[in-house]
C-alpha cells in the first residue's frame, strides 16, 4: 500500500497517518519530522531548512525530494508506506510521477477557523516530538510519553500560520486537482472527532491492503 495524505495545515493528517501505519504496517514518512531531526541536530540541511520553516514557507523541491527518495530505500518501506507532507507542490508531484505508484491520495479537509485554532493550539515535546493541543493539557505539563518540555514551535505562532494556509492555499491546493484526474483523490471531512475520521479512511485503505 502506497498512500499520501493531502490538506491544510491542522487537518489532522500526522494523527491519522499514524493511526493508519499502525493499522496496516505500513511506514509513515512525514517529511515534517525529518526536517525537525535535522534541525534538532543542527545538520547542514537542517540549517538549510530553518530559515524557510520559521517564515512559514515550503522548502525547496529539491531539498525534499532529495530527502524522500533516501527515506523510501529504507528497510521498513517494503511493504509499503504513507506520505505525510509530501509531495506538498505539483512540481514534487510531477518529480515523483513514475517513480512512486501510489495507491490512493487522501485529501483531509476542515474550516479555515478550526485549523488556526488547531495549530495555534499545539504544543509539542522538545525530547520527543509528540504533539499535544492546549484543550487537553495543563499549564506546566509535561509530555506523557518521556516527561519532556511542551513548546510552540515558531510555525505555530499566530503570525506565522497565516502565512502557512497562504502558501497551502497558492502551492499546495493544485495536487488536488492533480491526483483528482489521476483518479485516485479521496476527500475526507476532518471536521469530526478523530475516530471518526480514521473509520472513514479505514474503509477506503482496507481495499489496499
Amino acid at each position: 500500500m502506497k498512500v499520501i495524505f493531502l490538506g491544510p495545515p491542522g487537518a489532522g493528517k500526522g494523527t491519522q497517518a499514524e493511526l493508519v501505519c499502525k493499522r496496516f504496517g505500513i511506514a509513515h514518512i512525514s517529511t515534517g519530522d525529518i526536517l525537525r531531526a535535522e534541525l534538532k541536530q543542527k545538520t547542514e540541511l537542517g540549517k538549510q531548512a530553518q530559515s524557510y520553516i520559521d517564515k512559514g514557507q515550503l522548502v525547496p523541491d529539491e531539498v525534499i525530494i532529495n530527502i524522500v527518495e533516501q527515506r523510501l530505500k529504507q528497510d521498513d518501506c517494503k511493504n509499503g508506506y504513507l506520505l505525510d507532507g509530501f509531495p506538498r507542490t505539483l512540481p514534487q508531484a510531477e518529480a515523483i510521477d513514475g517513480r512512486i505508484d501510489l495507491d490512493c491520495a487522501i485529501n483531509l479537509e476542515a474550516p479555515v477557523e478550526l485549523l488556526k485554532e488547531r495549530i495555534c493550539g499545539r504544543r509539542v515535546c522538545r525530547e520527543c516530538g509528540a504533539t499535544y493541543h492546549i484543550s487537553r493539557i495543563k499549564e506546566g505539563d509535561k509530555c506523557a510519553k518521556c516527561g519532556g518540555e511542551l513548546y510552540q514551535r515558531n510555525d505555530d505562532k499566530p503570525e506565522t500560520v497565516e502565512n502557512r494556509l497562504k502558501v497551502y492555499t497558492e502551492q499546495t491546493q493544485p495536487l488536488i486537482d492533480y491526483y483528482d484526474k489521476k483518479g485516485i483523490l479521496v476527500t475526507v471531512s476532518s471536521n469530526r472527532e478523530l475516530e471518526e475520521v480514521n473509520v472513514d479512511i479505514t474503509k477506503i485503505l482496507e481495499k489496499f491492503a
